[in-house]
């Protein structure tokens, strides 16, 4: 099977959303913001690029890991998974949106800690939980799928912008913000961090 892996690197841009689909398969779904940045030789510093969104959906286990997580807008991770092109009709047109299937999920570890807690096959919800779970999916349902879900979505999400971007949260402790990037830059031509790499 021919599959497009990636891996990007970002900021949460909103909550996760945790729903149950009809046969009570756990879903979950969640917007990444990532921002390439680039070296700018004239200036001698990393400049950056425009944010880029991506809607990543998470099933079976890994959804209700991530669901039991602390994680939240604004905190930084790591998803890897399959690259898929999503077709949508908007104001009669046809716009695609790109969506990752997460195969693994979590903290960017370069800006912070987490704890991990293993769980047991079977328990990690109860009953109760899975109830609200279908009640919440029912609610949301009623309601209607979203649908600024697209490329034009992204520009709203835009707005909350990069909580990592100039560097007052992204120093890895070398007293530069980014310093990691600009090791890795070396002087191999025009130095690029990618945010979103696929494999």
């Amino acid at each position: 099977m021919n599959d497009a892996h990636i891996t990007v690197i970002g900021w949460l841009a909103e909550d996760p959303h945790y729903t149950m689909t009809t046969n009570g398969t756990p879903f979950l779904s969640l917007r990444v913001g990532c921002t390439p940045r680039r070296f700018d030789r004239q200036t001698g510093r990393w400049q950056d690029q425009t944010p880029m969104f991506l809607t990543v959906n998470c099933w079976r286990n890994l959804a209700d890991n991530v669901n039991a997580s602390e994680l939240r807008r604004g905190q930084p991770v790591v998803v890897t998974g399959r690259l898929r092109i999503r077709e949508y009709v908007k104001d009669g047109q046809f716009r695609f949106s790109p969506e990752v299937e997460a195969t693994t999920l979590g903290h960017d570890m370069t800006r912070g800690s987490a704890h991990f807690r293993p769980v047991q096959r079977g328990g990690a919800m109860t009953d109760d939980d899975r109830l609200e779970a279908q009640q919440a999916n029912d609610r949301w349902a009623l309601g209607g799928p979203r649908t600024e879900s697209g490329p034009d979505a992204s520009q709203d999400e835009g707005s909350t912008g990069d909580p990592w971007a100039d560097g007052s949260q992204a120093d890895r402790g070398d007293g530069t913000p980014g310093g990691a990037d600009q090791e890795d830059g070396g002087d191999q031509g025009d130095p690029v961090d990618l945010r979103a790499t696929a494999a």
